[in-house]
C-alpha cells in the first residue's frame, strides 16, 4: 500500500491529474455526442463516467495537500487550495445542475491547478540548504 507521505513528487502527480481531468472534461461532450447522443438526441454521460470527476478531485486533493506541505510560498498554498475549491464547486454544480455555467467553469480551474503545480515544482520548493539555514 502506498503511504501518502511516500509520494515524492506531488506537484508532478497534481499536474498530471489536473491535466487529465481537463482532457476528460473537454472530451466528454464529444464522446457522448458521437455515440448514443447522436442517435437518441439525448447527450448525457453514464454515472460511472461522471464518477471519474470525483476520482480526479480525490487525487488532486492529495497532491495539493502534499505540495502545500513543501512549498516555500504562502501565496502558492492559497492559490492551490482556492483553485481546487473552485474546481470542486464547478464539478458539483455540473453534477447537480444548480446554476447554469459554461463548460469552461470546469476546464479553467483544472488547467490552472496543473499550471500552479508546475510552477510550484520549479520555483517554490525548499532545498536541503535553504531548509536547514532557515531552521537555524
Amino acid at each position: 500500500m502506498i503511504r501518502i507521505e511516500n509520494i515524492s513528487k506531488p506537484d508532478i502527480m497534481g499536474a498530471m491529474t489536473s491535466g487529465l481531468c481537463a482532457i476528460h472534461c473537454i472530451a466528454t461532450p464529444f464522446l457522448f455526442l458521437a455515440g448514443a447522443g447522436s442517435v437518441t438526441g439525448h447527450v448525457e454521460a453514464p454515472i460511472w463516467y461522471q464518477m471519474i470527476d470525483y476520482l480526479f478531485v480525490i487525487i488532486s486533493f492529495l497532491a495539493i495537500y502534499l505540495a502545500t506541505k513543501t512549498t516555500t510560498k504562502n501565496w502558492m498554498r492559497v492559490a492551490l487550495w482556492s483553485t481546487w475549491a473552485l474546481m470542486v464547486i464547478a464539478i458539483f454544480n455540473e453534477t447537480f445542475e444548480a446554476v447554469p455555467l459554461p463548460e469552461a467553469s470546469v476546464y479553467l480551474p483544472a488547467l490552472v491547478i496543473a499550471g500552479l503545480h508546475l510552477y510550484n515544482q520549479k520555483y517554490c520548493q525548499c532545498t536541503a540548504e535553504c531548509c536547514t539555514t532557515e531552521a537555524q
